[in-house]
């Protein structure tokens, strides 16, 4: 199996919750999302509305350690938890009486994510990929086909840990809106966004929700926010070019569509 290490910097997100008054959630919460879709930025912002002592923060819950974590779900104290969760039988099981957000992103812009955070120092185990020799474009390619034994395609994650959880229940979110919300939080769009949010959370906005996710989405509390990332040698387009655009289409026909992308 390949070895894959992460290397975040921790955040003061625990610290800065304490200064809010906080109430325990009446129903386990559990965020999923596609990795490289803003996983951290909805967790952190989340975390500002739950108690610390009822936020699982042992892992972030994946198919391949469930069994391990179920107590995240189960426990009667309503733990808010996250992950990166494949559907399967198990997993609809275990998560399958929660509040259960979903975050995806464009998979045009998914491309670029994936690709930066691969080449950045905070990922360990693709090194061929940092030297040097790929061009921008051979990156890409294998950021959308995979790379054969040692990274999953982006078909294969975006239907397993995305389209087949549509029409669960669960509150599907676009990383594009969040980022629209976060950015102007006293704009009507805001409004909307946060209280159909936190509806699905199942948490009662309080008066100072505008600050609270002010806090939680501040940047550099993020290790994987684009300008903390380090190590980045290889200049990646700011737009995925249209010959790799027309690859998402063949290699995931219909995805961009079940998802409100087109």
């Amino acid at each position: 199996m390949r070895t894959i290490k992460v290397n975040l910097k921790p955040d003061t997100l625990n610290e800065e919750n304490v200064k809010f008054e906080q109430q325990p959630l009446k129903r386990p919460l559990f965020l999923n999302s596609v990795p490289k879709c803003g996983s951290h930025l909805l967790r952190n912002i989340v975390r500002m509305f739950v108690p610390v002592e009822f936020q699982y923060n042992v892992q972030f819950i994946q198919h391949q350690i469930l069994q391990d974590h179920l107590g995240a779900f189960a426990d009667p104290r309503n733990f808010l938890s996250w992950g990166h969760l494949m559907f399967n039988d198990s997993t609809a099981v275990a998560v399958g009486n929660l509040r259960h957000v979903l975050l995806v992103r464009d998979p045009y812009e998914w491309v670029l994510a994936r690709a930066r955070f691969f080449i950045s120092d905070e990922f360990e185990g693709f090194e061929l990929l940092k030297e040097g020799t790929l061009s921008v474009e051979a990156i890409l390619n294998m950021m959308i086909l995979g790379i054969h034994e040692k990274a999953p395609p982006l078909a294969a994650l975006f239907t397993y840990n995305a389209v087949a959880w549509l029409g669960t229940g669960v509150h599907l979110v676009h990383y594009e809106d969040l980022i629209k919300a976060v950015k102007d939080l006293d704009g009507d769009f805001a409004e909307r966004f946060f209280a159909e949010f936190f509806e699905a959370c199942g948490i009662e906005r309080p008066d100072d929700w505008r600050e609270r996710v002010r806090v939680g989405s501040d940047r550099k509390q993020s290790g994987t926010a684009r300008e903390n990332l380090t190590g980045i040698g290889v200049e990646l387009p700011g737009e995925l070019p249209d010959q790799q655009k027309r690859m998402v289409d063949f290699a995931a026909a219909g995805l961009r569509e079940i998802l409100g992308y087109a």
